[in-house]
């Protein structure tokens, strides 16, 4: 695997980087969360821009961003708008999707865009490109809050992913067995025991798949998302946890 370095920290390297999502309506929330999680125990931010009240006024968008970065400092920040599709908590047009994620790489305050290749489409390549000129990496993710497709589908989703030259390549699903978790999790693995492979995000969802959560380092997901406050996502572990349960596994 060949690791991605972002501002201080190098992912697909080591331990799984922590990863702490902001999920606040309106801006004074976004930055005391953000304010609040800077001195814990996490490597990155995310700001789900998908929860922010004024997401499709582009000035304000851009203002927060910037006020975002004064306050995590040298923290590493990844901008997501998850759709309602992907289990966010808002839905936006194709191409209103696709000026945010290249408005928020171009303001420069933002050190990767997370990139719904499957929602956004035909129109994945080109928010992609847009965003490698403007320097910033691309997460591009995929998310089936339903279930857990074969192996043989991920694999597939992960080729797709690396075709679009995404720096980071993310797949979460819904398991509803043991067994979906493994296939998550060996899917996991096949890819990235490839050596041009890129670094890799995945977790199987819920209480049912906590164990993927914590176990990145073994079957090579680089980043585990961890909850300080509001979670995300089903089944996130409270940062404060998820760093001390991190620490106990390398031992």
């Amino acid at each position: 695997m060949r690791p991605v370095t972002v501002r201080n920290i190098k992912i697909g390297e080591g331990r799984p980087k922590i990863c702490v999502p902001i999920v606040e309506k309106g801006k004074e929330g976004i930055l005391a969360q953000a304010s609040a999680i800077a001195g814990l125990p996490l490597d990155m931010a995310e700001w789900r821009a998908d929860w922010y009240e004024d997401v499709k006024v582009s000035g304000k968008v851009l203002d927060t961003i910037r006020e975002l970065r004064t306050v995590l400092g040298e923290i590493p920040l990844l901008f997501t708008f998850r759709t309602a599709a992907e289990g966010g908590a808002a839905d936006m047009a194709a191409g209103a999707y696709a000026e945010l994620c290249a408005a928020a790489a171009r303001s420069g305050y933002a050190d990767l865009i997370d990139v719904e290749v499957f929602t956004a489409g035909e129109s994945a390549q080109d928010i992609v490109r847009e965003v490698h000129r403007a320097g910033v990496k691309v997460v591009a993710s995929n998310h089936d809050f339903h279930k857990t497709p074969p192996k043989e589908e991920l694999l597939r989703r992960f080729q797709h992913m690396k075709a679009l030259g995404a720096d980071i390549w993310k797949i979460a699903v819904m398991p509803q067995s043991g067994r979906d978790v493994l296939t998550l999790l060996d899917a996991t693995l096949t890819v990235t025991e490839a050596e041009d492979s890129s670094p890799v995000i995945s977790m199987s969802m819920a209480a049912l798949g906590a164990v993927s959560r914590l176990s990145g380092e073994v079957f090579g997901s680089s980043v585990t998302f961890a909850a300080a406050g509001k979670a995300s996502a089903p089944g996130q572990i409270s940062v404060d946890k998820m760093s001390e349960m991190l620490e106990i596994l390398r031992l």
